[in-house]
């Protein structure tokens, strides 16, 4: 299930890209990777996004979550 939330609360912007419990993370700057047990990528977490792309220009709606 491939999902994709913005919060506004926190300005961060969450890419699901699989179901699978989250293990452990990886801190590369304003982005968190989040893995499985077994190194899969789970989760895309972008912090500051209003920084690094205008949320007006992308198409359709995000859901605020």
């Amino acid at each position: 299930m491939k999902k994709i939330r913005y919060s506004k609360d926190v300005d961060a912007m969450l890419i699901e890209i699989s179901d699978l419990p989250i293990a452990y993370a990886e801190d590369e700057g304003q982005i968190i990777l989040h893995y499985s047990s077994n190194g899969e990528l789970v989760l895309i977490e972008i912090l500051d996004v209003k920084k690094i792309i205008s949320l007006a220009s992308l198409p359709g709606e995000m859901p605020a979550g």
